[in-house]
C-alpha cells in the first residue's frame, strides 16, 4: 500500500469521525457515539451502498493492513489508560462489599440472558467450526460489559463521585468489568488453545506466570522508578520510554499466549502504583494521539467488518432481541442490586441506567470476538448497533430517573459519556 493511499484513508476516516461526532453532540449525544456511528457510515451498509466503486478502491481488504496496525497501537494505549483509571478509583476496597449486590446482579442477569438466547442465535449466526459453549460464553460476556470510564465521568460531572450513590456505582462497574474481562479472556483462550484442554492449561499457566511477573516484578520496579525519577507525578523522557516498553512487552506476552494485546495493556496499567498525578500526566500525553487520531481508525475498521444483511428480515428480529435483552438485563440487574443495598427506587433505576452504558468498551469486546473468529460479520453488526443504542439511551434514562438537577442532563451526559474516549481526568 502506498503512503498516498494510507494518508487518504486517514483523511476520510478522521473527517467522517469528526463530522459525525459534532453532529451527535449537537443532538445531545456524546461525540464518541457519533464516532462509533462513523464506522457504520464508512462500512458496506452506507458508503459501500452509496459509493461502491470508491469504497472498493479506498478500503480494499489488501489496503487495510496499515490501518489495522495503527488502530491496534491506539487500542493498546487506550486500554493502558483504562487500567490506570481502574486502579485510581478512590475507596474501591471500602465500597466492594456494599457494591457486591449491584456488581453481581449486573453480571449474573445479563449473563444468564445471554446464555438463554444463545441457542436461538447459534444455528444461524455462529461461524462454522465454532462450538456452542465458546459462542454462548462470548455472548454472555458481551452482554455483561459496562463502560467504567463512562460512568466515572458522568458522576464526576454531576459532583456525585464521592457520594455513597456514586461510590456504589463506580465500585459496581469496576467489579462488573473485571469479571467480564476475565470471562472474555477465558473464552478467547478456549479458542486460541489449538491443543484442546492441554492448550488451555498451558495458556492458563502462562497467564498466572505473567501476572506474578507483573505484580511481583514489574510493579515494585516501576514503583521505585517513579518514586525516584518522577516524585511529582511528571514522568521524564526516560520514564515514559520505560513505561512504553513495559506496555508493549506485556501486550506482546498476551499475544504470544494467544490472547489479545489489549489484555496485556489493561493489566500493565492496573499493576502500576496508584497515583492521580501520574494518571493525569500520562493521560495528557497519551490521550490526544490515541483518542483523537488512532481510535477513529479502530471505529472505521469495525465498521468495515459489518454487513447490511443484519438489517433484513429475521436478522433484524435477532438484532432487536439482542438490544432488548442487553438493556433489560443491565437495568434490571443494576436496579435490583441497588435496592438490595438499601437505595431508593429512583437511585436504583439510575444505577441500572448507568450500568447499561457500554460505549467503546463493548466495541473492543466484540472486535476481539470478531478477530478470533467467535462471531461473524452479521452478529458483529448486531452487537455494534447494540453498543450504540445502549450508550445513546444513557442520557434520556438518567433524565427520566433523577431529573434535571443541576443543568441539562442531555448536555451533561453527552459531555461525559464522550469522555470515555475524549475527556481527561
Amino acid at each position: 500500500m502506498s503512503v498516498t493511499t494510507l494518508l487518504l484513508q486517514l483523511v476520510v476516516i478522521l473527517t467522517t469521525a469528526r463530522v459525525c461526532g459534532w453532529l451527535l453532540r449537537y443532538l445531545g449525544q456524546p461525540s464518541v457515539v457519533g464516532e462509533m456511528a462513523a464506522g457504520l457510515m464508512l462500512g458496506p451498509a452506507v458508503m459501500g451502498a452509496l459509493f461502491p466503486l470508491l469504497h472498493a478502491q479506498l478500503f480494499a481488504k489488501e489496503l487495510l493492513q496499515g490501518l489495522s496496525s495503527l488502530s491496534t497501537v491506539g487500542l493498546v494505549l487506550f486500554m493502558f489508560v483504562v487500567g490506570l483509571e481502574l486502579r485510581s478509583s478512590q475507596n474501591m476496597r471500602a465500597q466492594l462489599k456494599a457494591a457486591g449486590a449491584v456488581g453481581v446482579l449486573s453480571v449474573v442477569v445479563p449473563l444468564a440472558l445471554g446464555l438463554a438466547i444463545s441457542p436461538t442465535l447459534y444455528p444461524a449466526l455462529a461461524p462454522a467450526g465454532v462450538a456452542f459453549w465458546p459462542f454462548a460464553l462470548f455472548m454472555a460476556a458481551a452482554l455483561s460489559i459496562t463502560a467504567f470510564p463512562v460512568m466515572a465521568r458522568i458522576l464526576k460531572d454531576r459532583g456525585m463521585t464521592r457520594t455513597p450513590f456514586g461510590q456504589l456505582s463506580l465500585s459496581a462497574a469496576a467489579v462488573v468489568d473485571v469479571f467480564a474481562w476475565i470471562l472474555l479472556a477465558f473464552v478467547v483462550a478456549m479458542v486460541g488453545a489449538g491443543e484442546g484442554y492441554t492448550g488451555l492449561i498451558k495458556i492458563t499457566v502462562g497467564v498466572v506466570v505473567m501476572l506474578a511477573f507483573l505484580f511481583f516484578g514489574l510493579k515494585p520496579a516501576f514503583a521505585w522508578l517513579l518514586r525516584v525519577k518522577a516524585p511529582d507525578g511528571e514522568p521524564s523522557t526516560t520514564v515514559m520510554a520505560s513505561l512504553m516498553i513495559g506496555l508493549l512487552v506485556t501486550s506482546l506476552l498476551t499475544e504470544w499466549l494467544h490472547l489479545h494485546a489489549v489484555f496485556g495493556a489493561f493489566l500493565f496499567g492496573a499493576c502500576l502504583p496508584r497515583d492521580d498525578r501520574l494518571l493525569r500526566s500520562l493521560s495528557e500525553r497519551i490521550e490526544p494521539i490515541s483518542i483523537v487520531v488512532l481510535m477513529p481508525l479502530f471505529f472505521a475498521l469495525a465498521g468495515l467488518g459489518t454487513t447490511a444483511s443484519a438489517f433484513n428480515g429475521a436478522s433484524l428480529g435477532a438484532m432487536l432481541l439482542i438490544i432488548g435483552v442487553a438493556t433489560f438485563g443491565k437495568i434490571a440487574g443494576g436496579a435490583a442490586g441497588a435496592r438490595m443495598a438499601g437505595y431508593s427506587w429512583r437511585d436504583s433505576m439510575a444505577t441500572g441506567s448507568l450500568m447499561n452504558a457500554r460505549g467503546l468498551m463493548e466495541l473492543i469486546v466484540i472486535k476481539i470476538g470478531f478477530d478470533v473468529g467467535l462471531i461473524g460479520p452479521e452478529l458483529f453488526t448486531m452487537l455494534l448497533v447494540m453498543a450504540l443504542a445502549t450508550t445513546a439511551m444513557t442520557g434520556p434514562l438518567m433524565t427520566l430517573c433523577i431529573g434535571r438537577k443541576t443543568k441539562p442532563v442531555a448536555a451533561d451526559v453527552a459531555a461525559l459519556v464522550d469522555a470515555e474516549a475524549h475527556a481527561k481526568p
